[in-house]
């Protein structure tokens, strides 16, 4: 088992930033690729970005990309999602996620734990 816990979502104008952490417990933290997920009301789970178990692949959706950045810390078992140029289009719960299997997937169902969720509100 893998427990997730995001922190650091909150109100924000447009144009400002926020940086989301998500600590990690459990299995070691080095055997999962991490992924950041984002939700509105009625609308399916997105993803947003991922990082690679070592940390040197990246990737994210065309809609964040230039604009947010992930990072990790293995010796301190926790993922960053740092979020610049914040639009009113990013307000979510962001989730993070960790995913064991073979490969960087961008899809929900490739993720066996999650995070409860952070609320990210961006006020135009």
């Amino acid at each position: 088992q893998v427990q997730l816990v995001e922190s650091g979502g909150g109100l924000v104008q447009s144009g400002g930033s926020l940086r989301l952490t998500c600590a990690a417990s459990g299995r070691p933290f080095s055997n999962y690729h991490m992924g950041w997920f984002r939700q509105t009301p009625g609308k399916e789970r997105e993803f947003v970005s991922v990082i690679s178990r070592s940390g040197g692949r990246t990737y994210y959706s065309d809609s964040v990309k230039g604009r947010f950045t992930i990072s990790r810390d293995n010796a301190k078992n926790t993922v960053f999602l740092q979020m610049n140029s914040l639009k009113p289009e990013d307000s979510a719960v962001y989730y993070c996620a960790a995913d064991g299997t073979i490969g960087i997937h961008t899809t929900t169902g490739d993720y066996s734990y999650w995070g409860q969720g952070t609320q990210v509100t961006v006020s135009s």
